[in-house]
C-alpha cells in the first residue's frame, strides 16, 4: 500500500516560493512511490494546476471574512472555522501517513481547530517554518522594527498596522498566548519543526517553541533553470547599455527589503554603472531615478536567470529575511551576492560567492560590489556555480524531507543537537 503525504499551504502558485516548494516536494514524493495531496486556499488561488491531488480549502467569501477579522480585530489565523472543520473531515477520511505543514497563516485556517485535531491523532507532523509568524503575537518578521517582545510575550505591537495589518485592535498579547498553547500541544515526538535556516532555528530556540524537535532543511532551487547564460538578449530588451550592471530582485519592494537603501545607492553610482531592480510596481517604476532600470515582477524564470547572469553583482539589502531564494538563484547563475548581515541571508554567502556588510551601510555595500567588479566576475562564476551545485539542488534538498518522513514512520530520532547536523 502506498504511503500518503498531505501538505498544507495557502498557495500553490509556482511564482511564489512556498507554492513552488510544496509542488516540488509532492512531485518528488510521487516519484518515490508516495501518494501526494496538497490542501490550499481556494479563495486565494482558485483551482490551480498541480500534479499532486489537491484539497481546496474555503472560498473567496471565507478569505474575505478572515481578512476582515484580521484588519479589525487582529485575529489572523482565528477565523475560517467551518473551512478548517471541513479540512479536518477530509484529513480523517484520507488518513495520511505524514502531515506536512508549511504556512498555516494566509487567511484560510483556524489554527486552534487544526492543532486540536493534530494533537489527538498519532500521525507524524512536519512543520516547515518559512517566516516568524508561528512564534510572534502578530508579525512575520521583527528585525527591521528591532522588537524582541516575542521572546517573553507580545503586546503594544509596534508593527500592528503592518502585514497582516490590524487597523483597530491590538490583540498581539493574546495571540502570543493562543499560539503558544496551540503550537506546543503536540507530543514532542510527533512534531518535527523544520526551520529553513540556521538563523531561524537559533531564534526559535529562544521562543516558546524552544523545546521542539528541530531539523534544519534549506530550500533548494531548479539548477537546470537557474544557470549561467552566455547571451545578452535581456541587455537589448531592457536597453541596459552601461558597462557594469548591479541587480536587485524582490517579490515586493518596500523599506524592509531595502528600497530606501537602493535609492541612496543609486545616487552614488558612476556613469558606467547601472542598477536594475526586478519586482517593482508600475508606480514604483515611475519614481525611479534615471540610472535605475525598473522591471515589473516577471513569471518568466528563463528571463530572470538571464538577468542574474548579465549582472556582475547581485545586491540584497534586506533588513529581515529567513533564507532568501534570490541569493541562491543569483549564485546558481554564477553571480556573486552582496547582502546585509541579516537573518539567514548570509548563509549562502561565502568568500567565494560574495560579501556581507552591516545593515544600513550603503557605502560598504557599493564598495563591496565595486571590489567584485574590479576583480572580475570570471573570478567568481565557476566557484558560485560549483557551490550552487553542491548545496542548492532542489531534488537533494527535498529528498531530505523524504528521508525525514521515513525516519519518523520508523520512530527514529531526528533531533539536531548541533547547527548543521
Amino acid at each position: 500500500m502506498q504511503k500518503r503525504l498531505l501538505q498544507i499551504n495557502p498557495v500553490l502558485r509556482r511564482n511564489t516560493s512556498t507554492g513552488r516548494i510544496v509542488q516540488e516536494i509532492g512531485e518528488l514524493a510521487m516519484a518515490h512511490g508516495w501518494e501526494s495531496y496538497i490542501a490550499y486556499s481556494r479563495g486565494r488561488d482558485g483551482m490551480m494546476p498541480c500534479q499532486s491531488q489537491t484539497i481546496p480549502v474555503g472560498g473567496k467569501a471565507d478569505v474575505a471574512w478572515h481578512g476582515l477579522m484580521t484588519r479589525l480585530f487582529d485575529r489572523h489565523g482565528l477565523a475560517s472555522e467551518q473551512a478548517t472543520r471541513e479540512l479536518v473531515e477530509r484529513m480523517e477520511d484520507l488518513q495520511p501517513d505524514v502531515i506536512h505543514l508549511h504556512n498555516i497563516h494566509g487567511y484560510f485556517l483556524h489554527y486552534p481547530t487544526l492543532f486540536r485535531y493534530l494533537a489527538g491523532i498519532k500521525t507524524p507532523v512536519v512543520w516547515t517554518i518559512h517566516d516568524c509568524w508561528a512564534y510572534t503575537g502578530h508579525c512575520y518578521y521583527y528585525s527591521f522594527a528591532g522588537c524582541q517582545k516575542w521572546r517573553t510575550g507580545c503586546g503594544k505591537c509596534p508593527q500592528r498596522r503592518l502585514f497582516p495589518a490590524s487597523w483597530w485592535k491590538d490583540r498581539s498579547a493574546q495571540n502570543f498566548k493562543d499560539k503558544a498553547r496551540a503550537f506546543t500541544s503536540l507530543p514532542k515526538e510527533r512534531l518535527t519543526v523544520v526551520p529553513v535556516s540556521e538563523w531561524m532555528k537559533g531564534e526559535m530556540l529562544q521562543s516558546f517553541m524552544a523545546d521542539s524537535r528541530f531539523k534544519v532543511i534549506h530550500n533548494g532551487i531548479n539548477l537546470s533553470v537557474f544557470l549561467p547564460y552566455a547571451d545578452d538578449e535581456v541587455r537589448y530588451k531592457y536597453h541596459i547599455y552601461q558597462e557594469h550592471v548591479l541587480l536587485a530582485v524582490a517579490s515586493i519592494w518596500c523599506r524592509e527589503k531595502g528600497w530606501d537603501d537602493l535609492m541612496r545607492l543609486a545616487a552614488m553610482l558612476r556613469k558606467n554603472e547601472v542598477l536594475v531592480m526586478v519586482g517593482v510596481t508600475e508606480e514604483q517604476r515611475r519614481m525611479l531615478p534615471k540610472n535605475v532600470i525598473g522591471i515589473c515582477r516577471t513569471d518568466n524564470v528563463d528571463e530572470l536567470a538571464q538577468l542574474y547572469s548579465l549582472a556582475e553583482v547581485f545586491l540584497n539589502p534586506t533588513w529581515q529575511d529567513n533564507y532568501p531564494t534570490v541569493n541562491l538563484e543569483a549564485i546558481a547563475c554564477g553571480t556573486p551576492v552582496v547582502t546585509y548581515h541579516t537573518g539567514g541571508s548570509v548563509e549562502a554567502v561565502t568568500p567565494h560567492t560574495g560579501k556581507v556588510v552591516e545593515q544600513g551601510d550603503v557605502e560598504a555595500m557599493l564598495e563591496a560590489a565595486r571590489t567584485i567588479v574590479k576583480r572580475g566576475k570570471h573570478f567568481y562564476r565557476t566557484a558560485c556555480r560549483d557551490y550552487a551545485m553542491k548545496h542548492f539542488d532542489k531534488d537533494e534538498r527535498y529528498i531530505d524531507y523524504l528521508c525525514l518522513y521515513d525516519r519518523l514512520l520508523k520512530g527514529k530520532s531526528v533531533h539536531q543537537k548541533n547547527p548543521g547536523a
